[in-house]
């Protein structure tokens, strides 16, 4: 009887050993992860003082809500939540199908060294610091010897002061995000397009569908899980921002800033003003509505599609 105790009990000790290691794994990193992302979490309170340096947290003075009306009754609160939400929306769409578009490529070239040789090309952006991003672009789009107005004089047409003029800037810092993010955003797609079968690509040809039809009705349905959760990851971001795009390829002109001022570069003024309590709020405003629009968003999907939902 005892034997047959140990015998039941032996694949358990076994899991619970793996188990044991794996969780040890986990450890460093989930400490870390609380350390910088739960710990902190107690300055939010400093979003509802007047915070004092020399009181500290926990002895300044209660405020309320007063460091939300500061943003939210501002002349620029308008401008600069639009701004935000309206690249958001656009870098979505455009990251969608531009990664998309660039993995069915990836996954339709068939020689080895070309693909890793174009995987290293679109990828090496996304490992370039927002500085040097921006010095790229500004030698491209400086006033007097930018390679872009050296092309428009060679072409008969008068120099650009780029700097200076904000229509252009929607259209610079789109085309800026693309070339540094489609890389990574086509990897993952791709990596998902390497668990295709390959079996029903060759079934669907032999019933007659060509390429076209393979990638509509078999490639794309494939992706679809991936491209939700994505899309629904990046909707939780759509009152957020990429500070070093929005602020250092812009260079913070002032001129700009109808085209260039988002909410992260908004809140950076205000912290450099000594305004900490005011970012903070901002900073938690920002949170809110991303946790707020993930959770919407994926119930749509949820009810939807339950198979494709994030949680």
């Amino acid at each position: 009887m005892r034997e047959k105790i140990k015998k039941g009990n032996a694949p358990s000790k076994v899991a619970r050993k793996e188990t044991f290691h794996l969780n040890l794994m986990v450890l460093p990193g989930v400490i870390l992860f609380i350390i910088f992302n739960y710990l902190p979490m107690f300055g939010i309170i400093i979003a509802f003082k007047n915070y004092n340096p020399n009181l500290g947290i926990l002895g300044s003075p209660w405020c309320g809500l007063d460091n939300f009306k500061f943003f939210f009754t501002s002349q620029d609160a308008s401008r600069v939540i639009g701004n935000t939400v309206m690249y958001s929306v656009v870098f979505l769409a455009v990251d969608l199908i531009a990664g998309v578009g660039l993995a069915l490529m990836f996954y339709n070239l068939r020689s080895g060294k070309a693909l890793k040789f174009y995987n290293t090309v679109v990828i090496l952006p996304r490992f370039l610091s927002a500085v040097i991003v921006a010095f790229i672009v500004y030698i491209i789009l400086n006033p007097s010897y930018g390679l872009a107005n050296q092309l428009l004089t060679a072409l008969g047409f008068s120099k650009v002061q780029w700097y200076m003029k904000p229509q252009y800037w929607p259209v610079i810092l789109t085309v800026t995000h693309v070339w540094q993010t489609v890389g990574m955003n086509s990897i993952i797609y791709y990596a998902s397009l390497m668990g295709l079968d390959e079996n029903l690509l060759e079934a669907a040809a032999l019933d007659g569908a060509n390429k076209w039809k393979q990638t509509r009705h078999v490639v794309i349905p494939h992706l679809v899980p991936v491209m939700v959760i994505n899309t629904i990851l990046a909707i939780g971001h759509l009152f957020s921002g990429d500070f070093g795009l929005f602020y250092q390829v812009p260079k913070d002109v002032g001129m700009l800033y109808p085209a260039t001022d988002i909410i992260n570069t908004y809140t950076f003024r205000a912290l450099q003003n000594g305004s900490l309590e005011k970012s903070t709020a901002v900073g938690l405003f920002q949170s809110l509505m991303g946790l707020i629009l993930v959770t919407l968003t994926n119930a749509v999907v949820r009810r939807i599609s339950s198979d494709n939902s994030l949680f």
